[in-house]
């Protein structure tokens, strides 16, 4: 790996997101990094399949975080470069890389919506949730389209309506102790950006991009060893925090939402030693670059 970079700053414009990564949840990210690649990891394979990496692709991971994809992509392809806009995630990527002997990957930080990525300098361009959180989904969209050379090719995967989540009935759990937003109906950056495929179908085609298609994957998500397990982890996460916070849930409610929520994830733990096991339901996106 060459030095890496880190253009800091220069030309944020994603500034709340680069805030959140850069603080709780991209450190709670970082922190458990095999816990979050155990309830992704089930998406790697259509996306990676999608992707059709040769061994002489250059490939870019957008939103890479702690750099699995990218990682992995560097294993089918000739060079990888994974950026992102958490500090915390990225020096886990590197110090995973280097752990893992590769030597044809590197990671920038730095805001991929307007990051001045040199035109046509990839064969592909690839995300594992990674592409939710633009602004401008039209400028970032376009942003990539010029980093990839004619004839180049895009794929994503990023998670359907929630109400079609597994992960929905423990929310659902939790709502009834503390106070949550309506995640179903959830508009703007974050995850729920493209589970409206027309919509992700029109952001693309004003970006510049052709040949889009949209497929429905279900893939597995690891939440725990059992149900306490994975209860605590989702307690973890920043956004749960921060809905709480602005619930001003009392302890009390918080322990009675923990409780229920752990409930609700039992129904998804199995008689042996498989863990809590739901099923991530998700749009696989591909298009090309005329």
């Amino acid at each position: 790996m060459t030095d890496p970079v880190d253009s800091g700053a220069d030309g944020l414009v994603n500034a709340e997101q680069a805030a959140a990564w850069n603080g709780y949840e991209g450190r709670h990210w970082a922190e458990h990094q095999d816990r979050y690649d155990a309830l992704n990891d089930g998406a790697n394979a259509p996306l990676l399949d999608a992707a059709a990496l040769t061994p002489d692709s250059r490939v870019v991971d957008i939103g890479c975080g702690n750099g699995r994809v990218a990682r992995l992509a560097a294993g089918r392809a000739a060079y990888a470069l994974g950026i992102d806009l958490s500090a915390p995630m990225l020096e886990r990527a590197r110090a995973s890389a280097v752990a893992e002997g590769l030597d044809n990957v590197d990671f920038v930080r730095a805001d991929a919506q307007v990051y001045g990525f040199e035109e046509a300098s990839f064969d592909v361009a690839v995300s594992r949730f990674g592409v939710m959180f633009f602004a401008d989904p039209v400028e970032g969209f376009g942003n990539i389209g010029r980093a990839l050379r004619p004839g180049g090719r895009l794929a994503f995967v990023c998670p359907r309506s929630f109400d079609r989540m597994d992960q929905s009935t423990v929310f659902a759990a939790i709502a009834e102790h503390v106070r949550l937003p309506d995640l179903s109906q959830a508009t703007g950056p974050g995850p729920q950006a493209f589970a409206d495929p027309d919509h992700a179908r029109r952001v693309l085609a004003d970006s510049g991009f052709d040949d889009v298609a949209v497929e429905g994957i279900e893939a597995p998500q690891y939440w725990g060893e059992d149900a306490d397990d994975a209860a605590g982890f989702l307690f973890g996460f920043g956004p749960l925090r921060h809905w709480l916070r602005e619930a001003d849930a009392g302890s009390r409610a918080e322990e009675r939402a923990r409780r229920a929520a752990a409930e609700a994830f039992r129904a998804y733990q199995g008689d042996d030693d498989s863990g809590v096991r739901l099923t991530g339901r998700y749009w696989l996106v591909t298009a090309g670059r005329p």
